[in-house]
């Protein structure tokens, strides 16, 4: 299996390119052509759509995992044309791309499809209604690669975090460190979910012999909000010395938060249908974080 994997050096792509070599011939991109561990590597700048077609045909591949998008949930609303050349138009490239050489298209979406009102785990069939651009732009993204022709599984997931990267935990940690209190939004929830179980899950559905065409939630299991990750990391980093003290957490609610960008004060994604079709056992989120915490310290 050729594997062509764009967006080696993001917090998921570094996941995914250790996860997937096992599967065959994984051929990473990134924007200026290194690779994290300063190797060399194909180069892609997603928002030259004209260069999408002639890379996927020049290295043929069976699969293409899309692990590149404009994250910055902020700065898409002061940026919004960016967004969508990123998160939608890319994407609908990528996805004509694959269908003209019939090669798989792994793509990874979000919770904020949906608009946070709902009361209890959403699932793949519930309405989508976005608040901001990101999610109006990365749900344009989902409707071009179903629309496309090409075979495609989309993964949706949700609060992603990882050891490396601009996410929740690295930012904790690093506050933690600094400060005696803090201040962490208490009334949004969802589910906080590691980088390398998107990745170990991924790899081991495209393992399989028969893939379906779709679009799965995929996350941990459980919820929580911001303040009790917050909480969370705090008490597992200082159990393993990577925090000399846990800070005070101080609960408040989003209005004290002001930011750009609405945020879905509930997004949990009900995970049943991924964890059915293709047998699956995700962990309990609180679970991911201490695997991951272990992972840190060694």
């Amino acid at each position: 299996m050729k594997l062509l994997l764009l967006g080696g050096d993001g917090q998921l792509g570094q996941r995914l390119l250790a996860a997937l070599s096992p599967l065959g011939e994984v051929v990473p991109t990134t924007l200026n052509g290194t690779l994290a561990n300063g190797n060399a590597c194909e180069r892609l700048d997603l928002t030259d759509l004209d260069a999408i077609a002639p890379l996927i045909e020049r290295i043929a591949p069976d699969v293409v995992v899309n692990a590149t998008a404009h994250t910055a949930v902020d700065k898409a609303e002061s940026e919004p044309d960016l967004a969508h050349r990123i998160n939608a138009e890319a994407p609908a490239r990528i996805a004509r791309a694959c269908a003209a050489r019939d090669a798989l298209l792994v793509h990874y979406s979000t919770d904020y499809v949906f608009d946070g009102r709902g009361t209890r785990p959403y699932r793949e069939i519930d309405p989508t209604a976005p608040l901001g651009v990101y999610g109006r732009t990365k749900r344009a993204g989902e409707e071009a690669v179903q629309g496309s022709g090409a075979r495609h599984m989309i993964f949706r997931t949700a609060w992603v975090y990882d050891v490396h990267g601009h996410n929740f935990l690295r930012t904790m940690l690093r506050v933690g460190a600094e400060r005696d209190e803090l201040r962490v939004v208490d009334d949004q929830v969802g589910s906080p979910t590691p980088a390398w179980l998107l990745a170990d899950t991924t790899a081991a559905i495209l393992r399989r012999t028969e893939q379906r065409n779709g679009l799965w939630h995929l996350t941990a299991t459980g919820q929580t909000s911001w303040h009790g990750f917050a909480t969370a990391i705090f008490e597992g980093a200082t159990v393993r010395g990577l925090l000399a003290k846990a800070p005070r957490v101080v609960p408040i609610p989003s209005s004290e938060y002001p930011t750009p960008a609405a945020r879905p004060a509930y997004s949990v994604l009900d995970t049943s249908a991924i964890r059915l079709d293709f047998d699956l056992a995700l962990p309990q989120w609180a679970d991911a974080l201490e695997t991951t915490l272990d992972r840190m310290k060694a």
